[in-house]
């Protein structure tokens, strides 16, 4: 009975049928935000110019600023509801109002990037050009939310959140980049991305529409409900495949640009040879590497290709390029073999202070790694210092090295046995004979 009151209460808190406004008045709300005439469609242009300024510019705040003023969310809700409830004439006059919208958008954007003087594509423009996976989940959810705020008695300030999030405008305008600039490839991905957007929102609006059981306001029989819903599998099909398969390239492409990064740091000093600059391209798999130095015979490239496979990089396709090459220089040529011969014991120098001070810090930690251990044998024993010093006698010119290890414990003391059983277990251990265990209360 426990059980079934929590599980009541948990379905309080997430029920949504409690709040939801009345039926007609979300029905004249969505059909209202579906129309671009007067007011909307004015709206609509001066959001596109100052989201195509804010792409020019590369404003992040400008391009938001323009999402938040979009009208663009009503006919894509409208799409949603009016397929959730069968309503085919509110459908269609959503798809007409929508077109006319991503038209005039196109146009709009169009006209100003073709009259800008700036035609760099800086990079919120690029990140529309290549969706994802990812942005289909934004999409997705974003939806959600916008629906159910919709659909609710307290809207909030959710509609200006899913217009930043879902990011409509954006897509258009670069796509109006793309057609002004003659670069297809930037028009195509940016279309994409905004067809991931409006499908999956007008999906969401279908979910929640059907969850909320809106009424069905014209008669529809069966057969017409499953052309709507095969239509709707494939176009969901359509849309989110290909984004699958940019997700799984963006993938591989950090995990390619990663590992090259970190196989140029391994490579940046061989045998005297410095590298000067990198160039790195997913695209064609390759590695340009740039040497200052003596030029690098056959068998050290060979070397350096062969480091590529330790970072997951077989297939990559690594390339020299020669820069300053010291040995160009025949009348210096003594005077630079001095100067690698000295930078490379400076080097080997440098990295054996390192891990010097590398093991003076673990062994600061020494009485931690001492306490975990022994405390599984003997749990009473709740606190150890460890130290390490010089002990100095009179008839001994030099001074012995002692490590001593100071043991608090509750309860009663060890017997003589159990503190030489830690002793040598100490002395193992801490591979030393000279070592001091005390013990306190």
């Amino acid at each position: 009975m426990k059980h079934l009151r929590v599980i009541r209460k948990a379905l309080i808190y997430i029920n949504l049928e409690s709040e939801v406004d009345d039926y007609d008045k979300i029905h004249e709300s969505i059909e209202k935000d579906i129309i671009f005439k007067g007011t909307n469609l004015w709206i609509l242009v001066f959001a596109i110019i100052v989201a195509s300024v804010g792409l020019n510019m590369n404003s992040t705040a400008v391009i938001i600023g323009a999402m938040l003023i979009s009208p663009l969310m009503g006919p894509i809700n409208g799409m949603g509801y009016s397929i959730a409830t069968y309503n085919f004439p509110l459908f269609r006059r959503a798809v007409k109002n929508l077109t006319f919208a991503v038209l005039t958008s196109l146009v709009a954007s169009t006209a100003y990037f073709t009259i800008s003087p700036i035609s760099t594509a800086h990079s919120e423009l690029l990140a529309r050009t290549s969706p994802t996976i990812y942005d289909v989940l934004i999409a997705l959810f974003g939806g959600l939310a916008g629906i159910v705020a919709i659909s609710s008695r307290q809207k909030g300030n959710v509609i200006p959140g899913v217009a930043i999030a879902t990011a409509l405008m954006p897509p258009l305008c670069t796509a109006g980049y793309g057609l002004a600039t003659g670069q297809f490839t930037y028009f195509f991905g940016a279309f994409y991305l905004f067809t991931i957007n409006t499908v999956f929102i007008a999906i969401s609006s279908v979910v929640i529409s059907q969850i909320l059981k809106f009424p069905i306001r014209t008669i529809v029989d069966a057969d017409q409900k499953k052309k709507v819903n095969r239509l709707i599998s494939f176009v969901i099909a359509l849309v989110f495949f290909p984004s699958i398969y940019f997700g799984y390239n963006l993938v591989q492409k950090e995990k390619f640009m990663e590992n090259a990064a970190k196989y140029v740091r391994n490579v940046s000093v061989i045998e005297g040879n410095y590298l000067l600059k990198n160039e790195i391209s997913f695209n064609n798999k390759s590695i340009v590497l740039v040497y200052g130095g003596a030029t690098l015979d056959g068998s050290q490239k060979e070397r350096i290709r062969k480091r590529a496979a330790d970072f997951s990089l077989n297939n990559a396709n690594v390339e020299f390029q020669q820069g300053l090459a010291f040995d160009n220089f025949a009348g210096q040529r003594s005077e630079v073999d001095n100067l690698k011969t000295e930078i490379n014991r400076l080097t080997v120098s440098l990295q054996n202070k390192e891990r010097h001070i590398d093991s003076l810090s673990r062994r600061n930690y020494r009485g931690r790694e001492v306490l975990d251990e022994i405390k599984i044998l003997y749990p009473q024993i709740v606190h150890c210092a460890f130290g390490e010093s010089l002990v100095f006698q009179d008839t001994v010119p030099n001074p012995e090295r002692m490590q001593t290890v100071i043991f608090k414990m509750q309860g009663r003391p060890f017997p003589n046995a159990e503190k030489e059983k830690i002793e040598n277990w100490l002395k193992a251990k801490l591979k030393t004979k000279a070592i001091k265990v005390f013990y306190e209360n």
